[in-house]
């Protein structure tokens, strides 16, 4: 089966290789393996994970942080990047209603123009990353370069801590 998402259909009209990542639901559709073994399974490093975390300012904006390895956000440097004393993580009903995806399928490239994309340098230590692919049960491997190509000007830096 063909994955067809804005996800894949912004990495294929940039030319961009990737590989559709399986993840079985179950009937309640909640991921049936650990995704980290799923991907020692296929052979790829469990702590190559992007993943999409979603912020809201206090000016009311949405951030969308890309991390990798593992790391969790910096609050007090997120906050002070963006010069904002509020800051909160997204609700679990605004993610869908301010991406367009819902909570586990969020991918840091192809979302809504209002939303604010950092990237921690966390996502360049590693040769394969894997992304969420904008639908439930499926994830998306890529070569990290290429995904800091597709994010484009998003903001890079140090925005997480180990």
């Amino acid at each position: 089966m063909a994955l067809i998402s804005l996800v894949t259909e912004l990495l294929n009209s940039m030319a961009i290789p990737f590989t559709v990542i399986e993840i079985p639901l179950s009937e309640d559709k909640k991921p049936v393996r650990n995704l980290e073994e799923l991907l020692e399974s296929e052979g790829l490093d469990p702590k190559s994970v992007v993943r999409s975390v979603l912020f809201r300012t206090g000016s009311e904006q949405f951030i969308l942080l890309a991390v990798a390895g593992g790391g969790r956000a910096d609050w007090a440097i997120l906050r002070s990047h963006l010069n904002e004393r509020k800051l909160r993580m997204a609700e679990y009903d605004e993610v869908p209603e301010a991406t367009g995806y819902v909570v586990g399928a969020v991918p840091p490239i192809a979302l809504p123009e209002g939303i604010k994309v950092m990237v921690d340098n966390s996502v360049k230590d590693y040769e394969t990353v894997v992304i969420g692919s904008g639908v439930l049960g499926y994830a998306l491997a890529l070569k990290g370069a290429d995904l800091l190509k597709a994010l484009g000007d998003a903001e890079q830096g140090s925005f997480a801590k180990a």
